[in-house]
């Protein structure tokens, strides 16, 4: 590249490369939401298509990038997880929020009218980015806890609202006032013996949200003399299960690993033991 005398401006950039050897998380989250699923007419408390949707720009975020390990979403949020050894734009945090928001929205828009048919996108939806650094697995792994016990304690509340407000009658203000202060036992109880809604029957995604894992998937090839065999193919999976207990982590060791896509590969081969997974 040629020089010139103005490159002297070059030294007014900050250095934000993150720390080495550690789990960076770059979450996003949507802005404006609440106008933007109002003028869209999205279900309360969940709508499926628009989960859907968010599942799928975030799988295609992680097809793009292979030092993701793990995406972790709900409601309109997604944390992505890279791997401690990821070397994508030397860690620098600005270069990793900004492509990966702009990756997730523009698959977001591309992917709508897949989910949405019938309704034609009115607005911009818009995506913000922030990056954190964990120095433990332990951190992590609660990291992630946080988030999906923040998914279950606010669908069992919106559950309980919009019952109230849609099957019971009552005004958003007088909804509030009913839950408030109430426990997971009082929300079950009302929602069972008010609405005859058990609360175990609701979906998986509703409850757990969403993992994006990679994994294998058995694919049909042809091999040198003709004959059909079997073989195990690298695919980006959409998982609704539980990611606090230990059986989701013991069935798949080599994300707290560490190692990016690239030198898993090599182990994609070797059996796992089951966990209590539903799949998209």
């Amino acid at each position: 590249m040629a020089k010139s005398r103005y490159e002297y401006v070059r030294d007014f950039e900050r250095d934000d490369r993150l720390l080495p050897s550690t789990w960076l998380v770059v979450r996003i989250d949507g802005q404006g939401f609440t106008r933007f699923t109002a003028k869209h007419g999205f279900a309360k408390p969940n709508d499926l298509r628009a989960l859907q949707l968010m599942n799928r720009a975030a799988v295609a975020v992680v097809e793009a990038m292979q030092e993701i390990v793990l995406a972790y979403g709900q409601s309109d949020e997604y944390s992505f997880v890279f791997a401690k050894d990821a070397k994508a734009f030397e860690r620098r945090e600005s270069k990793l929020s900004t492509l990966l928001v702009s990756k997730f929205t523009s698959a977001y828009v591309f992917h709508w009218a897949e989910f949405l048919p019938q309704t034609p996108l009115q607005a911009l939806p818009s995506f913000d980015a922030r990056v954190v650094v964990y120095p433990s697995d332990r951190i992590l792994r609660d990291y992630l806890c946080w988030r999906q016990a923040d998914c279950h304690i606010n669908n069992m509340y919106n559950t309980c609202f919009w019952a109230l407000v849609d099957k019971g009658g009552v005004s958003q203000k007088d909804a509030e006032r009913r839950l408030k202060g109430t426990l997971a036992k009082d929300k079950n109880e009302l929602l069972f013996s008010e609405f005859g809604i058990n609360y175990n029957d609701e979906p998986e995604i509703f409850k757990k949200g969403s993992v994006v894992v990679r994994g294998t998937a058995p694919v049909d090839v042809a091999d040198p003399s003709g004959a059909v065999v079997q073989r195990q193919k690298p695919v980006v999976q959409t998982l609704h299960c539980d990611i606090i207990r230990d059986a989701f982590w013991d069935a798949r060791p080599e994300i707290l690993g560490g190692k990016s896509a690239r030198d898993r590969d090599r182990d994609r081969d070797k059996p796992r033991p089951a966990a209590d997974c539903h799949r998209q």
